[in-house]
């Protein structure tokens, strides 16, 4: 795991603050951020969100073959992974070794504190156990992923349930949920753990620290403990020495916040099991809330729609006439305008400035030649309407339209030609008269 460091500003800034008795997110110092649980449509499937760590818990089972030491007891394993999804620092098929840590932690806390009875679980001695496997997926990493986990896998655990079985002799029958209702686990206690980060070798103290404080954090304590104040296991981290009179402290403190969350659990338990029995609605999609936008459903809304006309009556009558508005056409740049309705095109009009530039080079003459074009082209219109194939002219010399075959394009070209020795013609007689 590869962490990105803190600055020495933003280390100072924490620091500072949990001087001052003052956290990022508004808590106090003994807080606990809001915990919600909601299950999935199968048994055993659960997500634990602690403020924004967010853990997913998922149980399953099998027959297998006991272990030869233990030939009456069932197996119980649990797998904790880290994904890139819930953090960039994870390396995905790599154990770390906070990976190692975590799950050597919860093994302590959950399957070495006998908290599950494991020979109930024997279906048939040395020969036939269950495994129950807990699965715990980290979606979303905020600190304190060892609490989250330890909520997750005992809240997945009290859910769940395995099927049914019958022996008769050497013969094992399992039954499917639709034959025979599914066996909910012997539990004997609700094992949770809850952490606390010491600062400045001790001297500081706060419970249930995010992702932020554990980067700046000395030390780490937790304690794993049932609403009954026995302590299932401890650990500390960190190299830092702590007294007699901060464990102690510590561990009142999580007597307290095990015995909130034990009374949540149950009661995200009954509520659960009220709506199967009933029949409602369960699941993660319904547990989304219908303000938002992404939920799935919406409330209906009734509408009265018994007196529109006269209601449209009434605001048409009391509403305002639109005020009369003629726009102008604006000239923005040559060549454009705004066009309005009820205004004419003023579109390519040319400004008074081009217009006499365009007289001064002397338009008579060049009208001259358009006028013989004009009358040209028309002939050409006349040819090519009978159906002939139209070719452009690249040529420099004349602007025409070409038209096949070859014989009447000679005669349009005299014509042409014509046409422009006609023009300088009348330029000499003007010459001549004005002299």
């Amino acid at each position: 795991m590869k962490e990105t460091p803190l600055s020495n500003c933003e280390r100072r800034f924490l620091l500072r603050a949990i001087e001052e008795k003052k956290r990022l997110d508004g808590r106090q110092t003994y807080d606990y951020r809001n915990i919600r649980i909601t299950f999935g449509t199968d048994y055993g499937c659960c997500i634990v969100e602690l403020g924004k760590t967010r853990v997913l818990g998922q149980v399953s089972c099998e027959l297998v073959s006991p272990k030869l030491n233990r030939a009456t007891e069932g197996i119980l394993f649990f797998n904790l992974e880290l994904s890139q999804m819930a953090a960039p620092a994870f390396e995905p098929g790599r154990q770390s070794d906070l990976l190692v840590k975590l799950n050597r932690l919860l093994e302590r806390c959950l399957r070495n504190s006998k908290c599950i009875d494991t020979e109930s679980l024997c279906v048939v001695a040395g020969e036939k156990v269950w495994q129950i496997r807990v699965d715990l997926h980290l979606l979303n990493h905020d600190g304190n992923i060892i609490d989250a986990a330890s909520i997750a896998a005992i809240v997945a655990l009290c859910h769940f349930r395995r099927p049914d079985v019958s022996v008769q002799g050497e013969e094992v029958t399992l039954y499917t949920p639709e034959e025979r209702d599914p066996v909910p686990l012997s539990i004997h206690h609700m094992p949770i753990c809850v952490s606390f980060a010491f600062f400045q070798q001790g001297t500081y103290l706060l419970v249930d620290p995010n992702e932020r404080e554990e980067r700046v954090m000395d030390g780490l304590l937790v304690i794993a403990m049932n609403k009954h104040r026995e302590i299932c296991t401890i650990q500390s981290s960190g190299g830092i020495m702590l007294l007699t009179d901060q464990v102690l402290r510590c561990s009142k403190i999580a007597g307290v916040k095990v015995a909130e969350i034990t009374e949540l659990i149950q009661k995200a338990l009954e509520n659960d099991r009220k709506v199967r029995k009933e029949g409602g609605k369960f699941g993660f999609a319904e547990s989304i809330a219908n303000q938002r936008i992404t939920a799935f459903k919406m409330e209906k809304a009734s509408v009265d729609t018994s007196n529109i006309e006269e209601k449209a009556e009434e605001i048409i009558a009391e509403a305002e006439p639109p005020p009369e508005v003629i726009s102008k056409p604006v000239l923005w740049t040559p060549g454009t305008a705004q066009i309005g309705d009820g205004i004419e095109n003023s579109w390519g009009d040319l400004e008074d400035s081009e217009k006499e530039e365009e007289e001064e080079e002397g338009g008579t003459d060049e009208a001259v030649i358009l006028d013989d074009t004009k009358m040209d082209t028309g002939g050409i219109s006349d040819i090519g309407s009978q159906g002939a194939p139209i070719v452009l002219s690249d040529s420099e010399e004349e602007e025409m339209i070409i038209l096949e075959p070859d014989k009447k394009p000679k005669k349009i070209r005299a014509q042409t030609a014509s046409a422009k020795e006609k023009a300088p013609s009348k330029r000499r007689k003007k010459k001549r008269a004005a002299n």
